[in-house]
Parts: C-alpha cells; structure tokens; sequence
C-alpha cells in the first residue's frame, strides 16, 4: 500500500511544469509596459486633435469678427450728367464693423492687410479698385474700429457704363474676415444722385 502511495505521489510529480516568479516578472512588466505605451499614443492623439479643433475655432472667431457691413444706403452720383454712370462718376457707401469685430485697415495707400474692393457688371470684373476714404466718425488713424464710421467712394472702372436697370456688384474684400458683396440694380431712369438701398 506505501508503495502504491508513493507512486501515486511520483506520478503526480512527474510531469509537472511551472514558472518561477522571475518569469512572471518579466511578463507583467512587458504588460505594463505595452499599456503605457498605448496609454501614451491614445493621449497624444487626443491632445493633438484638441489643439487642432482650438486652432479652427480661433480661426473662425477670427473670420467672424473681421466682417464689415454696410450702414445705409448707397448713393450713385452721375458728376457728368450724362444719363450714364461711367468712370468720371462716383458710387459712394458706408461701411463699419459688424459687432464684436476686429479692426480692420482702411488705408488705400497700403499694399498688404487692407481692403480691396472688385467690381462686377454685365460686361466686367475689375479688381483692386482704387477707392478714396471719408473718415465721419473716427480716432485719427487708418483703422476701422467699433463704433467708427467710413464712407468709401469708388468709380466704376473705364470703359464700363452702367445704364438703366443694369445690376452691378461690389466685392469688399478684407484681409481676414468675410467678402462683404453689395449687389445694386440701376433705376429705370438715371438721375444725378440716387440712393440705391
């Protein structure tokens, strides 16, 4: 019977295998170790996508508050009186900055971060005009601020002529900030001064 036991006992112990706790060790570390690293690359990609999503929210905050509009009416002037509004006349228009906007340069003088002003007829698409600047409410320098007020006056470009009932559009570009487009139609009967709205 003690021999049975006993080989009961040397069969339970022959083929046995095991680890030692060096081993695990070494196996829990490797765990550690590839967690920490996804661990790492999970966050960084979070804060890199944070920091581009902050970057195009500023960016459109930057659009929006850079945005001009018209104050009142826009005033056609026929200096020639020739039933024709051509280059020798004017088309005037106010503009200020749309609430919470940053300044913006009106200085027609400047070749960088000013405002350019396009036009469009029928028969053209002229861009840069050269446009004259009216201050009426300002602080003495070239920017357009909260509260202030600037009447801009353009000439429609040579060799163009806007006639009775004929559209045309102005594009006020700013250096950041949206396109202000002021699109008008001519009465049907032109006048030395009209008030297009």
């Amino acid at each position: 019977m003690r021999d049975r036991i006993a080989r009961l006992f040397r069969s339970l112990h022959k083929k046995e295998e095991g680890i030692t706790g060096l081993e695990t060790a070494i196996i829990l570390i490797a765990f550690v170790i590839v967690a920490s690293v996804f661990a790492f690359v999970v966050l960084s990609t979070g804060l890199f996508s944070a920091e581009r999503g902050k970057e195009t929210v500023f960016a459109g905050l930057e659009k929006a508050r850079g945005n001009l509009e018209v104050r009142g009416a826009l005033t056609v002037t026929d200096s020639d009186t020739n039933g024709i509004i051509d280059s020798a006349d004017a088309i005037e228009f106010n503009v200020g900055l749309a609430a919470g906007g940053f300044p913006i340069s009106l200085d027609p003088t400047a070749y960088t971060n000013t405002v350019v002003i396009n036009y469009i007829d029928a028969q053209n698409r002229v861009a840069d005009l050269t446009y004259l600047v009216t201050w009426i409410l300002e602080d003495g320098e070239d920017l357009l601020e909260v509260g202030e007020l600037a009447e801009i006056t353009v000439s429609p470009p040579a060799g163009s002529g806007l006639a009775a009932n004929e559209m045309f559009t102005l594009e006020v570009v700013p250096p950041s900030g949206g396109t202000l487009l002021i699109n008008r139609t001519m009465p049907p009967e032109i006048d030395d001064v009209m008030d297009l709205h």
